[in-house]
């Protein structure tokens, strides 16, 4: 393991969560979006991760040689976590009854995305925490190569 790579695990960690704090609250926001450019109500977003893999210069061995795992991933290191895409949901959308509102049908239903603020919020509130996960990993992380490094100088 690298001297930087604590730190690279743990900003790619905080880049995932910025893009899905941005994405569900786009959801939030778009919620009773009736009438989007592409045409018809909002589609509610996701996001979806993928691990990092980067290939390691040298075999993994313990102290006596042997090959730690046999696995084909064996060869391949976590450098950290990234966003593979962002999709939009199938849901169907949600029909309101409101005969006034300019996106009614003609039998008086406006279609609304189907978006559970509730839902979305919790799921925002878990973002933010991982968020604050990948913070606290990354100040640990420079503690402790502060500390190492004190330890080093002598000081």
């Amino acid at each position: 393991m690298g001297f930087f790579d604590g730190y690279n695990v743990a900003t790619s960690g905080m880049s995932a969560q910025r893009t899905r704090i941005n994405v569900v609250s786009a959801n939030i926001a778009n919620a009773k979006t009736t009438h989007t450019a592409e045409g018809g109500p909002y589609k509610k977003q996701q996001v979806v991760f993928e691990d990092v893999l980067v290939a390691n210069s040298k075999k993994r061995t313990n102290s006596n040689d042997i090959e730690v795992t046999n696995s084909p991933l064996s060869e391949l290191s976590l450098r950290g976590v990234g966003v593979k895409k962002i999709i939009q949901t199938d849901a169907k959308p949600v029909l309101r009854y409101d005969p006034t509102h300019p996106d009614a049908n003609e039998k008086g239903y406006v279609a609304y995305p189907d978006i559970n603020p509730v839902v979305e919020m919790v799921d925002l509130i878990e973002a933010m925490r991982s968020y604050e996960a990948n913070v606290t990993a990354f100040n640990t992380h420079r503690g402790i190569d502060t500390k190492t490094l004190d330890i080093i100088a002598g000081n």
